[in-house]
């Protein structure tokens, strides 16, 4: 097993799947904290953080769903689940990006104990959303592959991290609205 994730043509597809993905996370960075947001922006734009948070919540249920099905060896099933999974979370980046497009950053104004907690959980999320998207894009590529031996072995990461990420993007989204007033 350790020979089939170790041999160079394996190391030739990690390679372009690391690429892709930092080209993904620079590009990510530059729309989020570099460009300019835009001056005005429509009323529908206020509503992406609850397409954000939706897309998230029915990830972390695809998600274990998928996980549940695996594990009852039902594989039509635990396929259909993880690509509904990747589905929302396409569908999260594309509702995130526009809101950063138009709205730019929110500002987490709190004060006292929430605001340590909430940057510890921000900040764990936005380094784990990093790490998660090669994980996902190699974890795809290596069950579309049909090799299911490195597949289950980066699905054993990226199951828990994808999980993280999905559970903790709704957290800051409900720490937004409690606490930021």
């Amino acid at each position: 097993m350790e020979q089939e994730i170790h041999n160079p043509a394996r190391s030739r597809e990690w390679v372009l799947i690391i690429l892709v993905s930092s080209l993904i996370t620079l590009f990510l960075f530059w729309w989020i904290y570099a460009k300019e947001v835009s001056s005005t922006y429509p009323a529908w734009v206020l509503f992406l953080p609850y397409v954000n948070a939706l897309c998230n919540s029915l990830t972390t249920v695809f998600l274990i769903s998928g996980y549940v099905a695996i594990k009852k060896n039902n594989k039509s099933k635990h396929i259909k689940l993880m690509l509904s999974a990747v589905l929302t979370s396409a569908v999260f980046l594309i509702s995130y990006l526009l809101y950063h497009h138009y709205h730019g950053d929110t500002k987490f104004i709190a004060t006292g104990i929430i605001r340590p907690i909430y940057f510890f959980i921000l900040i764990s999320h936005i380094a784990l959303s990093i790490v998660q998207l090669p994980a996902i894009l190699g974890t795809l590529y290596f069950a579309a592959k049909s090799n299911w031996k490195v597949h289950r072995k980066i699905a054993r990461f990226t199951f828990p991290v994808w999980l993280y990420v999905s559970v903790t993007g709704v957290l800051i989204f409900v720490f937004l609205k409690v606490f930021n007033h």
